[in-house]
């Protein structure tokens, strides 16, 4: 009981500070008239992926579970998709698919791209047919190549979600400060750092006390508690209005999760990181990709009448393959 209360604190942590993070960071991007650049993208980027980051440099370096580190990152990007059913369930005017801007397409592709390559280059490791320099698996420099060029290509669409958001979102905190927002966004983001450091180590206590596997608890528990700041501004967003800076917010995280996982092989010093993880993650990344074509059927085709419980037929889809994740990759740590 103990340990699950020490990891509800930590969701709750990294929950209301992840929402003030976010917070902060709009007014500052706003208030320092650099919400139209790339500071103000990657400020955004930063605070709501921040636990995810912190996480696996614990895990890979203090705690030294490699499996929490990879299930935590390739776990976030299924858990960000499946925001998107909460979101169209939330979203009552009409199907979210259908009011959304096309242009989302082209961050689901990259990510898409970006995913595949990180469950490609795992299944590479795990089958020893991968090559590296020192303790850093081939993949990393790619990765991060691919992410710049997949931000590049985003980067305009992005730009006009982003000042749309913060145009909107200004006029809410006409009483605070560039001064305060600073030192809240500090604050906010050493309560992320502290709850992210603990986290691994509690994962691991659970993965030992249930005999679940630790790709298990990374994929499922871990990540969702990480993904909190995006469920935050992701609702954030969809109150004001801003439709797409919330697809745009979860769509996004996606590419800096996989970029978060050639960070944890830079610091892993064992080995290749890809190469001493659990191959169910594979199923993990598998699983992303299916979603996030699922994503781009639904941009495509734009739905726009609901099937069962006030979703659309993507959105049920999206729904039961996380729960078919879920599921496999419990069986897994059963087995």
């Amino acid at each position: 009981m103990l340990i699950w209360l020490q990891f509800l604190f930590c969701l709750v942590a990294i929950g209301v500070s992840g929402y003030f993070l976010s917070r902060y960071g709009d007014i500052i991007a706003e208030k320092s008239g650099i919400s139209a650049s790339w500071i103000g993208l990657i400020l955004l980027s930063t605070a709501t992926s921040l636990p995810e980051l912190v996480t696996g440099i614990s895990s890979v370096t203090l705690a030294k579970t490699p499996d929490i580190a990879v299930g935590d990152a390739l776990g976030s990007t299924v858990f960000n998709l499946a925001i998107l059913v909460l979101l169209d369930a939330l979203y009552r005017q009409e199907s979210l698919y259908s009011r959304a801007a096309q242009g989302h397409i082209v961050s689901a592709s990259l990510g898409s791209l970006l995913i595949g390559f990180a469950g490609f280059s795992l299944l590479l490791d795990y089958a020893g047919m991968s090559t590296g320099v020192a303790h850093i698996g081939f993949y990393t420099p790619l990765i991060i190549l691919i992410y710049f060029i997949s931000m590049r290509a985003v980067y305009a669409y992005e730009q006009r979600t982003l000042t749309a958001y913060t145009e909107q979102s200004a006029e809410r905190y006409p009483g605070v400060s560039l001064k305060t927002a600073i030192r809240g966004y500090l604050v906010s983001a050493t309560a992320v750092m502290l709850a992210g450091i603990w986290l691994p180590f509690i994962a691991k206590d659970i993965a030992g006390m249930m005999g679940w596997g630790q790709s298990f608890v990374g994929t499922l528990l871990v990540a969702g508690a990480t993904s909190a700041p995006e469920v935050a501004v992701t609702l954030s967003a969809l109150r004001i209005g801003a439709l797409d800076m919330a697809i745009a917010n979860l769509l996004g995280s996606n590419l800096f999760d996989v970029v978060i996982l050639a960070l944890d092989d830079l610091l892993y010093l064992d080995g290749p990181l890809l190469a001493r993880v659990s191959l169910a993650h594979a199923l993990t990344a598998l699983t992303a990709i299916m979603m996030s074509a699922l994503v781009v059927l639904g941009l495509v085709f734009r739905p726009k009448h609901r099937v069962i419980l006030g979703l659309t037929w993507i959105s049920l889809g999206l729904f039961m393959l996380y729960v078919f994740n879920a599921w496999l990759l419990f069986a897994h740590a059963r087995s």
